[in-house]
């Protein structure tokens, strides 16, 4: 019976003291937020990583990122209440744009003193025509109408259009990446101008790196420039327009994408009519129809990274691009 009861003291004391710590753990955390003279909040993962490299050691401001969604994109994304309180703690809000958040007309709408800087403004963005010769749809997600935000306005592009059917992966292509970066750089000098020496020489420092990334990419394109393939994401557009390649046939695979016997037939159709040899894929939502490529095919499934989710240091986006590299090399190689 003693032993009983001191195993229930010695229990309550951890869960005291467990309790405590988080506690001030909570409070650290609020504490640091409200400290801040800026409070910086990107809407995802790739987003953050280049406001990472602008923002750098600069003191005074505080970087966090939303609440990861477990599909790592942001197309039917919702809101929790956890994000809300972030942002409604926020002063800026970095986000990619072209429709790839869902949610920003209403972010826009629901804090109207978050300043909202659009990491897309005024890129040349691919659309669903640029994604080849034949382009099978999924039903789990409509293209979103992007209503350019900048700062506290919304504009629409120059030919008074919203463009819904645009590909927004636009960190998919390194030069693209670079004028993210950019955009990001002026949004930040622009509502921060105190702190704009230190975003600038970060910024110098990062597009330096991603010119040499650049350099090694070229190299490697020269081999690729002018194969065919076949891709299973969007987001490989961009891959494909990096390397001078030629799509034959896209089919954009999530988590909710149902693939009929049709599609099936008609990507085994293009594998065959055009030669290819190598398929561009997704892990995560692409391994079925992968297998089924692999096990029905002579072509070779290649799963890169779509860089929505990684470490959260300042070179993660530089070493997944070179592991993508690596992974072409290999098969085209073989």
């Amino acid at each position: 019976m003693k032993n009983k009861y001191v195993f229930v003291t010695v229990l309550l004391l951890v869960l005291l003291l467990t309790g405590a710590g988080l506690t001030q753990l909570y409070v650290k955390e609020e504490t640091k937020q409200q400290d801040s003279e800026l409070t910086v909040v990107t809407s995802f993962y790739p987003m953050y990583i280049a406001a990472m490299n602008v923002i750098g050691d600069t003191p005074g401001v505080d970087l966090q990122n939303l609440s990861e969604p477990q599909t790592g994109c942001l197309h039917d994304y919702q809101l929790t209440p956890a994000d809300m309180k972030l942002l409604s703690g926020a002063d800026v809000f970095i986000v990619n744009g072209g429709g790839i958040e869902s949610f920003l007309s209403d972010v826009a709408a629901d804090y109207k003193n978050l300043s909202i800087v659009n990491a897309c403004e005024g890129l040349n963005l691919l659309s669903e025509e640029d994604e080849g010769e034949e382009h099978a749809h999924g039903d789990a997600h409509e293209d979103a109408a992007e209503e350019h935000i900048h700062g506290d306005t919304e504009d629409t592009h120059e030919d008074g259009h919203n463009h819904g059917d645009v590909n927004a992966h636009a960190w998919m292509s390194i030069a693209l990446y670079k004028q993210q970066v950019e955009n990001i750089l002026e949004g930040l000098c622009r509502i921060d101008p105190k702190h704009q020496d230190a975003y600038e020489s970060n910024a110098k420092e990062y597009l330096a790196k991603l010119e040499d990334l650049e350099r090694e990419q070229q190299s490697l394109k020269e081999e690729l420039a002018g194969k065919h393939i076949v891709i299973f994401h969007e987001a490989y557009t961009y891959v494909a327009e990096d390397y001078d390649m030629e799509i034959s046939y896209t089919m954009d695979l999530d988590e909710e994408r149902q693939v009929s016997a049709g599609e099936v037939a008609d990507v085994m159709g293009a594998i065959e009519k055009n030669d290819i040899s190598v398929v561009l894929a997704e892990e995560l939502y692409g391994k079925d129809m992968g297998d089924t490529v692999e096990r029905e095919t002579d072509a070779k499934v290649c799963y890169l990274d779509t860089l929505t989710r990684g470490e959260y240091e300042k070179d993660s986006y530089l070493d997944a691009m070179r592991h993508n590299m690596e992974l072409l090399k290999e098969a085209f190689a073989e």
